[in-house]
């Protein structure tokens, strides 16, 4: 209610435009960007969301994506279409950031140890893209069966919280009733910044793997031993010249 003391009367909020359509309604009711200055974000960014800084140019969180997966309505009913988006963007970016390690330790500590039953070098090389179809069936198999067991957990506890889930909860770390292994007691603050810095690393490490993957299907290395031989002499002299003096 509003009140107007020796004023005119205030004018009515704006109604806001529809068109009967959600993505079309996202994009007319469309506000300011703060990822993209020069551009609009639509409505269905309002920056309420952890990490939500109004990008999405193609304009992916204006599609529903519920009825998709309306076979996993909970006791309270099913996550909203843009919690569909946050738990894919998570769980994408967790195995990216997984994926940044695999493509970078073997190169740098090793690898592990083969036998005379599936070959001595069996895990020897360094490039995983080649790597993959070097190692027994067997270790595909274990990795296979770890990621299933950990989607039936997911989906069990998307469908137990329905409407109440938040994205990318696995019920593991602080609280009650969860698997917190090192025994980590985050304030409110603390705990949000965490899942801020989670979510930061998830996006940065699924641009990463990308680069990582073009890098060793164009050039056959491992990105770790084309770093080694780009920063040796005499090879750094082929790619940087004779810009530094003799001798640095």
């Amino acid at each position: 209610m509003t009140f107007s003391l020796g004023k005119k009367k205030a004018a009515p909020a704006p109604t806001p435009k529809s068109s009967g359509s959600p993505s079309a309604d996202a994009w007319a009711n469309a506000g300011p960007s703060t990822a993209l200055p020069f551009a609009t974000a639509p409505a269905t960014l309002d920056g309420s969301m952890l990490g939500d800084v109004g990008f999405d140019p193609l304009g992916f969180s204006t599609t529903p994506v519920g009825p998709w997966f309306a076979g996993l309505e909970g006791r309270n009913g099913v996550i909203g279409d843009l919690n569909w988006y946050r738990e894919a963007e998570l769980i994408h970016g967790r195995i990216a950031q997984v994926a940044v390690v695999g493509f970078i330790a073997p190169g740098l500590f090793g690898t592990l140890p083969g036998n005379a039953e599936v070959g001595f070098d069996a895990y020897s090389n360094t490039n995983p893209l080649e790597a993959f179809s070097q190692v027994p069936g067997a270790a595909i198999l274990q990795i296979f069966l770890f990621m299933s067991a950990l989607e039936f957990r997911r989906i069990s506890i998307i469908r137990e919280e329905g409407a109440g889930y938040m994205p990318g909860d696995l019920r593991i770390g602080q609280g009650e009733g969860r698997w917190n292994p090192f025994g980590l007691e985050y304030t409110e603050e603390q705990y949000e910044e965490k899942r801020l810095q989670e979510l930061k690393h998830c996006r940065l490490a699924m641009i990463g793997i990308f680069g990582l993957w073009a890098q060793c299907l164009a050039s056959g290395e491992g990105v770790v031993d084309q770093l080694g031989a780009g920063l040796t002499a005499p090879e750094y002299y082929a790619k940087a010249g004779y810009f530094l003096p003799e001798g640095i």
